[in-house]
């Protein structure tokens, strides 16, 4: 893929998830080139932060020519003070992709050389070393971009064919240079919100595969039920003027377009009934879990595009200081690296996928309590009542995990912490909300797949196999190949995280 001069959110998860080569564009190093050589330029005989200037409250002391270069070795080789978990392959690969999207912009004033090495890391799977705690997200992901940066200049470590390596080691062997310092490269780097941003477009990926699949899973309900057709219907959903709501509601009718379990009102309830009946045994209208899909994803459809709208934004923004114009011949100091925008959708990401969760876990236990379903042995038990478990076992894992994303979905947003001898008075904590909603996300996995293991279970029970529609009979056999339909107790462990892989490769 040709990285020019706008990099769409679809295209940039393409690179990341199916791991697409990318090229750089001619007028991108055009661009690139101009932005430094104006630089270079502009920057004799003026004071321009972080080229001749110490860094942060540290700005005022004149740094000479001699030592400018020098300067930027140790900003970087200072911050690399990460500490914690690195973060996965795929989320770093995401960071560099940012990174490098945003130095193109031409706004920053860096040599070619570092866009061309992001490019052959990312191409040739070299993963650098960054951990997850370090960054507040006010000067950017300074920590983290600095373990980034430590790499570009050919120190540090990276993840290398699966093993953790030295960068010095794997440069030799891939035949790559370091960058070298000319002007600002240092900081220029390490300025930005490229961490919480290659995370949070990873999230969203991630988010939109837990939205499709709760849709999924919903329905497959709907139908062991045999609900009503008419809570997701056009005409109902229409009443309400949320987009997300209709989309969800549509997005139920495709799945159950051809299911001969859902039952259509008029035909079984607007009926003549004796006058004497005055309990019925059918139910009227089914649980909330059931009947208000639509209302509970809809929003979390619709707070989900705003954030691929605000990432995708933040991805093709110039988010370092100071930034570089060209066409005005000026340098700008200003604050563009704050990451607050990052910061508020990671947190409403991850509140929507903790109700997504928690929409799970509800409906998970009306399948599980046969008092409520009044169709289904306890547990969705095959075995022996009294002797064997069913899923009981594993609704416990339910519950806890359900539990720690609902403490989790606290705000990461609204607790800045005042730091760097306060000139960082008021910070985002960007990186950290998105590494929480990451946490978050892989729970929503979790609980999914508790989910459909008992789903599959209960089609199984009630021999619904033929009678399901087609998308969830596709579901059934995916999920009976990996797990197979078991009346003696099991231990459930590998087929959990085997489901759980299952549905994280599903295409969002």
């Amino acid at each position: 893929m040709k990285i020019d001069n706008f990099l769409a959110l679809r295209d940039f998860q393409k690179i990341i998830i199916e791991n697409e080569k990318i090229e750089l564009d001619e007028s991108l190093l055009t661009r690139v080139e101009a932005s430094f050589q104006f630089l270079k330029e502009f920057s004799k005989n003026k004071i321009i932060y972080g080229v001749n200037t110490g860094f942060g409250p540290m700005a005022q002391f004149k740094i000479s020519d001699e030592d400018t270069h020098q300067l930027q070795y140790n900003l970087i080789r200072s911050h690399s003070s990460g500490i914690g978990n690195p973060l996965p392959a795929e989320e770093v690969k995401a960071c560099m992709l940012a990174r490098l999207n945003t130095l193109s912009l031409g706004n920053s004033g860096v040599h070619n050389s570092v866009v061309y090495l992001l490019k052959e890391l990312i191409n040739r799977g070299i993963t650098p070393l960054v951990f997850e705690h370090g960054g507040v997200g006010a000067s950017g992901d300074l920590v983290q971009l600095a373990h980034l940066a430590l790499v570009l200049i050919g120190e540090g470590e990276v993840f290398y064919k699966g093993e953790r390596t030295s960068t010095k080691k794997v440069f030799e062997i891939e035949g790559l240079e370091p960058i070298k310092v000319e002007i600002r490269e240092g900081l220029a780097l390490m300025n930005g919100t490229s961490v919480m941003s290659g995370i949070g477009a990873v999230n969203a990926y991630k988010a939109n595969q837990l939205t499709e699949i709760s849709i999924e899973l919903s329905c497959a309900i709907n139908e062991i039920v045999q609900a009503y057709d008419d809570h997701f219907s056009e005409v109902l959903n229409g009443t309400k003027k949320h987009y997300g709501q209709q989309k969800i509601a549509e997005k139920m009718r495709a799945h159950l377009s051809d299911s001969k379990l859902i039952r259509k009102r008029e035909d079984h309830l607007y009926t003549h009934f004796e006058e004497q009946e005055k309990v019925f045994k059918e139910k009227v209208q089914e649980y909330y879990s059931l009947r208000c899909v639509p209302q509970i994803l809809g929003p979390v459809l619709d707070t989900l595009e705003y954030t691929e709208k605000v990432l995708e934004n933040e991805i093709n923004s110039a988010n370092d200081n100071p930034i570089i114009n060209v066409e005005d011949q000026h340098v700008y100091h200003g604050g563009n690296f704050h990451g607050d925008y990052i910061s508020l959708e990671m947190d409403k990401l991850k509140l929507v996928v903790t109700k997504l969760t928690m929409l799970a876990e509800r409906q998970l236990n009306y399948l599980l309590n046969s008092k409520i379903n009044e169709i289904l042995p306890p547990f969705v038990n095959l075995g022996k009542l009294g002797f064997n478990f069913g899923m009981q076992g594993v609704q416990f894992t339910a519950t806890s995990t359900t539990a720690e994303s609902q403490m989790l979905s606290n705000s990461m947003y609204v607790h800045s912490i005042p730091n760097n001898n306060d000139n960082q008075d008021i910070v985002s904590m960007g990186t950290n909300a998105a590494v929480i909603c990451r946490k978050v996300i892989e729970n929503a996995f979790e609980v999914l797949s508790i989910e459909v293991i008992t789903i599959v279970q209960a089609i199984e029970y009630l021999g619904f196999q033929d009678k399901v529609s087609t998308s969830t009979k596709k579901l059934y056999d995916d999920i009976r190949k990996i797990v197979p339909a078991f009346s003696d107790d099991m231990i459930m462990y590998p087929y959990l995280e085997e489901v759980k892989q299952y549905l994280k490769n599903t295409k969002a």
